[in-house]
């Protein structure tokens, strides 16, 4: 059975895959303090709840913190006998190598959600991915990424907004009433909800004039069934898109090894 891992800034998701679905999922917080040995007992714990007490014989990694990537390779090599493959390293292949500029590191979660998108939607693509950091990936014909967007998530713009200006609370990103707020809470929820639909139309309709043909838009993460409510901004909302990249991922360098 394969074991997925996917690390990011914010969370760290684990999910079994029996060749035809995903069993189970769970996910806690990203600490780069965190031992092979912690990562093992929070695991095997939830398996125990849930009754669930797979065979677990190959692993693979996406991690956009470099400092978790050890022990999560002893995690793998300690308590299930086996090298994870860790997308991004020289050893793991990817379907289609990325079309950058000469030296750049595409981020691992770009390149897992390229390859996850291209699978179930085929080329010409831009992928919205609202996670820590809201960005668009651009897949090309063949399923190569070719650059792409990065700007600040909501929930880090929010953050800022209120550790900057003392006089404005913390509040929940959430589709307002009406564009005009008529109190604090609802002038700031506004202002980013609906500034992030702006930034999402604006991109993806830049992208498209620039690549010069039509292109669908497909939607990962927690926040994009939100801003799907205010516009018809995506063709496509897939939740567990970067999870299916990596089993995409792992099966290409298994059928190329």
């Amino acid at each position: 059975m394969l074991l997925c891992i996917d690390c990011g800034n914010t969370n760290t998701v684990f999910s079994l895959w029996d060749g035809e679905s995903f069993l189970a999922t769970w996910r806690t917080s990203t600490e780069h303090q965190r031992t092979a040995d912690q990562y093992y007992v929070w695991l095997k714990t939830l398996m125990n709840l849930h009754g669930i007490d797979p065979d677990i014989d190959q692993v693979i990694v996406s991690s956009t913190v470099p400092r978790v990537v050890f022990n999560l390779r002893v995690f793998a090599d300690r308590y299930y006998n086996t090298r994870p493959l860790v997308v991004g390293k020289p050893d793991c292949l990817l379907p289609a190598d990325p079309r950058v500029d000469e030296g750049t590191i595409v981020g691992p979660d770009r390149l897992v959600n390229t390859a996850g998108a291209y699978d179930l939607h085929g080329g010409d693509l831009i992928v919205v991915d609202f996670g820590t950091a809201t960005t668009f990936d651009v897949v090309a014909a063949d399923g190569a990424y070719v650059g792409g967007v990065i700007s600040p998530g909501v929930n880090l713009s929010l953050e800022a907004l209120h550790m900057a200006a003392a006089a404005l609370p913390h509040v929940d990103i959430t589709k307002p009433q009406k564009v005009i707020g008529t109190n604090t809470v609802a002038c700031m929820q506004s202002g980013v909800f609906w500034g992030y639909v702006g930034l999402i139309k604006e991109i993806t309709q830049r992208i498209r004039a620039e690549r010069d043909r039509p292109m669908k838009v497909i939607a990962t993460g927690g926040l994009a069934p939100l801003f799907d409510q205010a516009e018809d901004l995506f063709d496509a909302f897939e939740d567990d898109l970067t999870m299916h990249g990596l089993t995409v991922i792992h099966r290409y360098n298994k059928d190329n090894m």
